[in-house]
C-alpha cells in the first residue's frame, strides 16, 4: 500500500491509462489544541492534506487500497447524507467544540432542501463533496442513468452552496462499478470509500455508534471513518466520541482538494428550478405572505387574567 501525506512532504507520481498525469497529496500542520477557544484540550486538527484528483485517484481501503496516507494514530471524519435539520447542526456544534474538520457528502436533495445548512457546513471550513442526487443504488442502474444521478448532485450542491463544491464523491452504500470509477477519473473526480464504517444506520443508540467507532480504530489503528449526519444517533454519539479520539491519542486530518469541481451545465439548469424546493421564478416570500394581525405574549397574558 503507497504510503502519502506526509507532514510537509509532497508525493506525486505518474500513472498511465490512455495518458499520463500526476496526483499529488500534501500535508501541512493545521490548527492544534491550543488554538481553540474555551477548549485548551479540544481534539483539534494535526495535519492537514491537499488531494488533486487529476485521473480521479481513490481512497478508501474497503474498496480503493492504491492510496493510503494515513499515519498510525490518523483518522478523517466523514459524514454522509445530509444536510438534515437537527442532526447536521449538532454535528457541527460538536465538531466545532473540538475545532476539528470532516469531509461531508451530502445528497444532491437534501442540499436543494436545506442550502442554509450546507452552507453553514461551508462556513465552519468543513470540506464538503457529492453523494448522487437522490441516493439510488448506481450498481443498478443503466449507465447514462447513473451518470446523470452523480452529474445533477454534484450540480445540486453547487446550487446549494452557490460555489463548486471538492472533487470528492461517494457512492451510495459504497456500491459502485467500475465503469463508473472510470467515469469519475474522466471528469478527475475522486471517489472517496472508507477504511471502515460506523453502522451508525443500523446502531440507534450512541453509546453504540462510539463503541463500533473506536473498537474498529483500535482494530485498524488509523482510517477514514464513515458516519451520517443524517443520523440522529450520530449527532447524539459525536460530542462524546470525539472526547475519546482525543483521550485515546488519535489525531484527525483534514482533507481538502486542490482545485474544485467543475459541473456540467445542463444539469446545472435541471437543478436551478428547485433550489429549496420552489421555483425558479417563485415570488418572494414577503410578496406573498404578510403578518396583518398579531398577539403578544403580553396580550395573551392580560387576557388570562
Amino acid at each position: 500500500m503507497r504510503m502519502l501525506g506526509v507532514c510537509g512532504f509532497a508525493f506525486a507520481t505518474a500513472l498511465i491509462a490512455g495518458g499520463a498525469w500526476a496526483q499529488e497529496v500534501t500535508g501541512t500542520i493545521s490548527k492544534t489544541s491550543a488554538d481553540c477557544a474555551g477548549n485548551p484540550n479540544a481534539l483539534g486538527v494535526s495535519r492537514t492534506v491537499e488531494i488533486d484528483t487529476s485521473g480521479g485517484p481513490d481512497f478508501g481501503s474497503q474498496q480503493f487500497k492504491a492510496y493510503d496516507f494515513l499515519q498510525a494514530g490518523e483518522a478523517v471524519l466523514t459524514f454522509d447524507d445530509g444536510p438534515w435539520p437537527g442532526n447536521t447542526p449538532a454535528v457541527l456544534k460538536a465538531l466545532a467544540d473540538q475545532c476539528t474538520n470532516a469531509i461531508f457528502f451530502p445528497i444532491g436533495k437534501h442540499a436543494l432542501w436545506h442550502p442554509e445548512l450546507l452552507k453553514q457546513v461551508a462556513a465552519a471550513g468543513h470540506t464538503i463533496g457529492s453523494h448522487t442526487f437522490s441516493h439510488a443504488d448506481l450498481a443498478k442502474l443503466p449507465a447514462d442513468a447513473a451518470e446523470g444521478e452523480v452529474e445533477k448532485g454534484v450540480s445540486a450542491v453547487r446550487a446549494a452552496l452557490g460555489a463548486p463544491e471538492a472533487p470528492f464523491f461517494r457512492f451510495p452504500e459504497l456500491r459502485y462499478t467500475p465503469d463508473l470509477v472510470a467515469y469519475l477519473a474522466r471528469r478527475n473526480i475522486s471517489a472517496f470509500s472508507a477504511d471502515f464504517d460506523s453502522q451508525d444506520f443500523r446502531l440507534h443508540k450512541p453509546e453504540q455508534v462510539i463503541a463500533s467507532v473506536m473498537t474498529k480504530l483500535s482494530q485498524y489503528g488509523k482510517g477514514i471513518i464513515l458516519m451520517h449526519d443524517f443520523q440522529h444517533a450520530t449527532a447524539l454519539a459525536l460530542p462524546e466520541l470525539l472526547t475519546q479520539l482525543k483521550a485515546n491519542n488519535y489525531r484527525i486530518v483534514q482533507v481538502r482538494a486542490k482545485a474544485p469541481v467543475i459541473t456540467l451545465a445542463q444539469y446545472d439548469e435541471q437543478v436551478g428550478s428547485q433550489l429549496g424546493g420552489a421555483a425558479a421564478d417563485a415570488r418572494p416570500l414577503a410578496s406573498v405572505v404578510r403578518t396583518i394581525d398579531s398577539v403578544t405574549f403580553d396580550d395573551r397574558f392580560s387576557a388570562m387574567r
